[in-house]
């Protein structure tokens, strides 16, 4: 029988579940890889399939993943499924070896513009921690039975067991990881008490929260250090030397071996590093500087996606290995990312900044703004790291003509901070790519290439692709004449639902000068 876990209205995780039982036993209605391949996977610990399935054993009650180092159970005990929530949902509880909390999750449901995807996108965006699910709905254009008999469909889970799943999860890996008290671990993972959190955690998981005390007894850590899973292989060296290129000193430091920033506001500044765990792990480790409590799910949710921890690099080399011109770029570079944006609005601003220059250029023009506009902080551990970039309410206070740019371009950061300001354009994960183009290009001075590369990288979007980029129809071709925008759209097509990255290999691939990307 599975765990009942009280919500925060006090009904039991299962009531919404009963219904349902038998579909998520069922592993034809749920995304998940075909019985013999989970076989192979389990018996091997085969570290591309880590969280793209779970390992639940019946006669144990746990569940784990795939690169479990535990002797694997008999055949005969094993049952499988898509994801954690619906493992959990089925009454199994998580590996304390393996620790199904470090498993990247599966990317792949929530890229696109299905219903699914762009509710998984909520989610992880923190919707359901204020809101219900109806008002979710609501935003899909769906009735909340509707959105629940989707998500039962292709994860084996409702949208509020995966919401609860995924608290639970980050609650474990803070008392596994770090010495944050247990009250700040409660706000963190989205519980507005200690008393629900307890209970949540004890009627899922069977034990009380202390048990996984890191070091019982001590105080918060001055730096919060948690690992970051992902399926191999990953680039994480040519990620690096992307956003080397384009860092803005005082905001931003990249080496050769990490990259760290200001997050945070001018009140409470605060900063990060990411770099490679190392010694074979699968993992980059995330540091973390005066982040309070109930900004840590928002944080990592942010650093997953700027690092693209959570892509499965085999599912999309499957769809853009057919083409010859990227063939041989898959086979160079096979762990190829998208680079994310910390922030919508910065990305965009840059973005605009750079059309039609080359990368230097746009990086001295960001830099201008950024020494010009961007508050200064003060990080007593990270000097060299010294302002914020000036928020969208900033700029649009600013008079354009004191921008130091041309009238144009000026004219279009202010048009852009003003949009984002009062709302008119947003990041928000509910849109599709087709309607985000479409009310981007409604601003002056702002295109499909501007509006895709946005797109691209402050959304992290597998699918956008600016088909017009010259250095894009250059790769892309096979003589020396750059393909036309049109035949590069068309060309373009095969690449789906993944031509971002097949964008990033290109441009890899391709002369290091021409318009900033």
């Amino acid at each position: 029988m599975s765990a009942t876990l009280p919500s925060e209205n006090g009904q039991s995780r299962n009531d919404a579940s009963a219904s349902v039982r038998s579909m998520m036993r069922d592993p034809t209605t749920t995304e998940l890889p075909d019985l013999q391949t989970c076989e192979q996977a389990r018996l091997s610990r085969d570290a591309r399939f880590d969280g793209l399935f779970f390992t639940a054993v019946t006669s144990t009650g746990i569940y784990c993943r795939p690169v479990c180092p535990a002797p694997p159970p008999r055949r005969e005990n094993i049952s499988y499924y898509a994801n954690a929530a619906a493992a959990e949902a089925a009454g199994f509880r998580p590996c304390l070896r393996c620790r199904p909390e470090l498993a990247p999750r599966n990317d792949v449901l929530r890229r696109g513009d299905s219903s699914v995807a762009r509710a998984l996108r909520m989610i992880d965006a923190g919707m359901l921690d204020e809101h219900s699910l109806a008002d979710m709905a609501r935003h899909l254009a769906l009735s909340d039975r509707q959105l629940r008999r989707l998500f039962v469909a292709r994860l084996g889970a409702t949208p509020m067991q995966v919401h609860s799943t995924r608290r639970l999860l980050f609650a474990k890996q803070l008392l596994g990881e770090t010495a944050l008290p247990i009250t700040q671990i409660a706000l963190a993972s989205g519980f507005r008490s200690l008393r629900r959190f307890n209970a949540a955690f004890q009627s899922a998981y069977q034990f009380a929260p202390r048990t996984l005390r890191k070091r019982p007894g001590a105080g918060a850590d001055k730096v919060l250090l948690l690992r970051l899973g992902y399926r191999p292989p990953y680039d994480f060296a040519a990620l690096l030397d992307f956003l080397r290129a384009r860092a803005l000193p005082g905001l931003e430091h990249v080496d050769d071996m990490s990259y760290a920033r200001v997050i945070g506001s001018a009140e409470r500044p605060a900063w990060l590093r990411v770099n490679a765990c190392g010694d074979g792990d699968h993992a980059l480790r995330l540091a973390l500087h005066g982040v309070a409590p109930a900004d840590l799910q928002d944080v990592v949710t942010r650093a997953r996606r700027m690092f693209d921890l959570d892509a499965d690099p085999h599912a999309i080399a499957a769809v853009l290995v057919r083409d010859r011109t990227l063939r041989p770029l898959l086979r160079r570079h096979p762990g190829l990312r998208l680079p994310g944006a910390w922030d919508g609005f910065e990305l965009a601003a840059r973005a605009v900044l750079g059309q039609q220059v080359s990368v230097a250029a746009a990086r001295t023009l960001a830099q201008r703004l950024l020494h010009a506009h961007g508050p200064r902080v003060a990080l007593v551990d990270a000097p060299a790291l010294e302002r914020l970039f000036p928020s969208a309410a900033a700029l649009a206070d600013i008079d354009p003509a004191t921008l130091g740019v041309t009238r144009m371009r000026a004219a279009t950061l202010h048009a852009l901070a003003c949009a984002v300001r009062d709302g008119a354009i947003d990041f928000a994960p509910t849109r599709t790519l087709d309607a985000w183009e479409t009310r981007w290009v409604a601003l002056p001075g702002i295109g499909a290439w501007t509006a895709h590369y946005i797109a691209l990288r402050a959304l992290s979007h597998p699918d956008a692709f600016p088909a017009n980029d010259l250095i894009l129809r250059r790769a892309a071709a096979d003589d020396a004449r750059a393909l036309s925008a049109k035949a590069m759209g068309a060309r373009a097509e095969a690449w789906r639902p993944w031509r971002a990255y097949a964008a990033m290999h290109l441009w890899r691939n391709a002369t290091r000068s021409g318009r900033s990307t």
